[in-house]
């Protein structure tokens, strides 16, 4: 092996361990302020709405809402136009931020540590935590599949709670409304309208 083929061989192994490296940083430290952010407006004082109008902030900057809403229309997806596209998206975005915050809201106490990163690709990676027990309730396990094509801005594509992952179990509830209703993909959107109503 000619040096010149052994200096490029070093040169990629350091450039594929430095990303990899820079990658599970970015994506811990990414859901290490995410989950610090939750807990400090959790444990305040503040009212429910208020806290529910924060922990909308945090769904708006941190995760990739329109990604998550295509994925969950599946093979339904494709027989939408441009227009309904964007229909879907808008009723989406507000349906999952309204789901996103009631139900978080909830938890009074919430603090989660990240146990270790698992880097799929350049464009995932799996941050594995631990929502640690209280006197109430055990712990859970949970992994956030992060999007890191932009590095600069990496976006929570799934939770995967005690294994369960909540993308996809959106996505066979929302099939299921569709097949129930004759493969009628505006029933979905009925369906989301009259939740965001309420």
């Amino acid at each position: 092996m000619n040096n010149k083929l052994k200096v490029l061989i070093i040169y990629i192994i350091l450039v594929f361990n430095f990303t990899s490296d820079t990658l599970a940083n970015i994506s811990s430290e990414f859901i290490d302020d995410i989950t610090a952010k939750a807990t400090d407006i959790l444990s305040s004082q503040d009212t429910k709405e208020v806290k529910m109008k924060q922990l909308i902030e945090i769904g708006k900057n941190s995760v990739d809402i329109d990604g998550i809403g295509f994925y969950t229309l599946g093979k339904h997806r494709k027989n939408l136009n441009d227009d309904q596209k964007n229909e879907f998206l808008k009723i989406f975005r507000e349906y999952f931020l309204k789901s996103f915050s009631t139900r978080l809201v909830e938890y009074k106490e919430a603090k989660i540590v990240v146990i270790s990163e698992d880097i799929k690709n350049e464009k995932y990676t799996i941050v594995k935590s631990k929502l640690l027990a209280t006197s109430e309730r055990p712990e859970v396990s949970i992994d956030w599949r992060v999007y890191t094509k932009n590095p600069n801005k990496p976006l929570i594509r799934d939770l995967i709670i005690e294994g369960l992952s909540l993308a996809r179990t959106q996505r066979e509830e929302f099939n299921s409304i569709i097949m129930n209703n004759d493969g009628d993909v505006k029933a979905l959107f009925t369906n989301l309208t009259e939740f965001n109503r309420k």
